[in-house]
């Protein structure tokens, strides 16, 4: 969520809060884009644009990131696209905004979990970084290179921590306590890709975990409200299958009785061939 309202126009603003409940504080990413108001968006960042894009890469000065805005919303106006917000997690320096877009495309309607984290600071914005699968795209997987390096200082608290350890280790029933009865698993795909409740997602993590080991990660960024905590990360290793270091965010939500509620991953992995289920390809 993250464009300065005070840049755009008040016709604008006044169309956007027309249905909002509370002060419209922030102006979420892909109503930005769609907009055509670009000044609103490069005067949002402290100095020049910045913009890392699963597709298009990384996308930054004023110019390139003009022109990647207004491919982006001729894409979306094009394709009907509708936007359905997910979640959010706002701290001092940083958003995670997560929203389900829903568009056509030459194969019929798509529908692309996407989340973007933005560095920002009293200045501005800094850097915005995308992330989705292109699997509800192109049907494969794009095996996206790091975004960001590791950093020790990254960790995660309490259950979320629990779950990185049991996921590391490849501990199915450890993995599975960390979440509440009905909770949902969501890979990148979406759509059909939701696993809810202990059986489902007990069948989904033997089946990570069967390429003889977990799925430890590079912890890169952590950035938690305390509600919900997301991890931006690189998969570097599947089971006993060493992989070229890929770049990946998960969303992690923590339910009332303290257990995670939701797990939402972002990320486009092509997971060993052992590694399948009857549902379709792990992690989408």
């Amino acid at each position: 969520m993250p464009w300065f309202p005070e840049l755009f126009s008040a016709r604008y603003v006044a169309e956007l809060s027309q249905h909002r409940r509370s002060p419209l504080v922030a102006v979420p990413f892909f109503d930005g884009v769609t907009s055509g108001e670009v000044d609103a968006l490069v005067g949002s960042f402290a100095g020049e644009p910045e913009l890392h894009h699963p597709v298009r890469g990384r996308v930054k000065g004023r110019a390139a990131f003009r022109r990647f805005v207004e491919m982006m919303s001729e894409e979306l106006r094009a394709g009907a696209c509708t936007v359905e917000d997910v979640d959010l997690i706002v701290t001092p320096h940083r958003t995670v905004e997560e929203v389900v877009l829903r568009y056509d495309a030459g194969q019929g309607r798509v529908e692309l979990p996407v989340a973007i984290v933005t560095e920002r600071s009293d200045a501005g914005l800094h850097e915005l970084r995308m992330y989705f699968s292109t699997w509800p795209i192109t049907g494969s997987h794009a095996n996206r290179p790091p975004l960001l390096q590791p950093d020790e200082a990254a960790t995660e608290a309490g259950v979320v921590g629990d779950y990185q350890r049991a996921l590391a280790a490849g501990d199915v029933e450890a993995t599975v306590a960390a979440f509440e009865r009905d909770a949902t698993v969501r890979e990148p795909a979406g759509g059909q890709y939701v696993h809810r409740g202990e059986q489902e997602l007990r069948a989904l993590f033997t089946s990570f975990f069967s390429n003889g080991g977990g799925i430890p990660l590079e912890h890169c960024t952590v950035t938690d409200d305390g509600r919900a905590c997301a991890l931006e990360y690189n998969v570097v290793r599947w089971g006993v299958t060493d992989l070229p270091p890929e770049a990946g965010v998960a969303v992690y939500v923590r339910g009332e009785s303290g257990l995670l509620s939701a797990a939402r991953i972002y990320d486009d992995s092509n997971p060993p061939p052992v590694v399948r289920i009857s549902r379709g390809p792990v992690r989408g």
